[in-house]
């Protein structure tokens, strides 16, 4: 059995969610505790609740303690990951985004393809967008052979969230290849996405868009901005991304959910100004898809080595994790961060999904 102190290193959900999907992945009963003890609330948030309900129903699992304010969990594993047609709601606002991504590694070694439809927020602070998984993240591990797309069907904003998203997800057929980006190319060139919903007349889109793509242009970068006017989210809100990509094939981004008070122009500039930050930083990643990176490096078939902007605590809470239960070595040498995968088969588990590891 893996036990897992929840109060480890940045003490947050993402020691939550990388457990199951590890332990889910291997077969492994788990127990974590300390769950969220440093966090405001403590315990499990809805959003965390839904991830384990779905590693268990995925897998035939069965679950203790996965309720919200609970401090503590145990997961027990019954098969290995089935694929197919499922749904799953939060029923609040919290991030049905982090639960596309705990389900991505489960989807990935199932034996038929899977069509996860989610709902719950979309786009809101501390959490990754829906369209920074579909264009940087879902990008970025299909250079590792994971082949998916993710489908927005309803903006979801918080506080009422039921946003909606399909994601389709192809089984991997054997391994992952390593993530290689050692380094970055020229020629950056810079497209995004300027999203509102019941807000055409206030001009919330073009407002976005035009702030951000000013600062970028005065960084030197060229730029290209679509305009969303929807009419099917449940609540007023917004949402800014911007991606970069380069002649090496790296991909950065950038984004930022509208709130009460928060004006069209600042959203602008703090997206411009973070993805200028990780574009100068030389890291060949952007800093909220480093972290998520890791634990796909870490199942991969040979050395995966990437720049990342810095060391933020996600970062160190998935290192630690993949160290301390599957073994994996890894460098981190300034920002470049070298990952020796485990070589996990993805179409070749035995019942209960246990596999050998390094």
């Amino acid at each position: 059995m893996w036990t897992v102190d929840g109060s480890e290193t940045s003490g947050s959900g993402t020691i939550v969610r990388t457990a199951l999907g590890l332990a889910a992945l291997f077969g492994e009963e788990l127990e974590i505790h300390n769950i969220r003890s440093r966090r405001d609330p403590v315990g499990l948030r809805p959003q965390h609740q839904a991830v384990a309900e779905a590693v268990a129903q995925l897998t035939g699992g069965a679950l203790e303690g996965a309720s919200v304010g609970s401090t503590a969990l145990r997961y027990s594993p019954g098969h290995r990951p089935v694929g197919g047609k499922l749904s799953w709601a939060i029923g609040t606002a919290g991030s049905a985004m982090m639960l596309a991504v705990a389900l991505l590694p489960l989807a990935a070694a199932a034996r038929i393809p899977s069509r996860f439809r989610l709902e719950g927020g979309l786009f809101q602070d501390f959490a990754p967008s829906a369209f920074h998984v579909q264009q940087s993240l879902l990008n970025q591990v299909a250079r590792m052979g994971l082949s998916a797309q993710i489908e927005i069907l309803r903006p979801g904003y918080f506080p009422k969230g039921q946003g909606v998203v399909e994601i389709d997800v192809r089984p991997v057929p054997k391994r992952l290849f390593p993530f290689r980006a050692p380094f970055s190319g020229g020629d950056v060139r810079v497209s995004g996405v300027a999203l509102s919903s019941h807000l055409r007349k206030q001009l919330v889109s073009e407002r976005m868009a035009e702030s951000c793509e000013d600062r970028l242009r005065r960084a030197g970068y060229e730029v290209s901005f679509r305009i969303i006017h929807d009419n099917t989210a449940p609540q007023p809100g917004a949402a800014l991304a911007a991606f970069a990509a380069d002649s090496e094939g790296n991909i950065w981004g950038a984004d930022c959910a509208g709130a009460r008070g928060r004006r069209s122009e600042l959203i602008g500039d703090r997206v411009a100004r973070s993805l200028i930050e990780d574009l100068a930083s030389g890291a060949t990643v952007d800093r909220y898809v480093a972290d998520q990176l890791i634990l796909f490096a870490a199942l991969a078939s040979g050395e995966s080595e990437f720049v990342i902007p810095g060391v933020t605590e996600h970062v160190e809470a998935n290192l630690w994790l993949v160290s301390e239960f599957l073994g994996v070595a890894y460098q981190l040498d300034g920002h470049r961060l070298k990952i020796q995968g485990i070589g996990y088969e993805f179409d070749a588990q035995e019942a209960g999904g246990a596999q050998d590891r390094q």
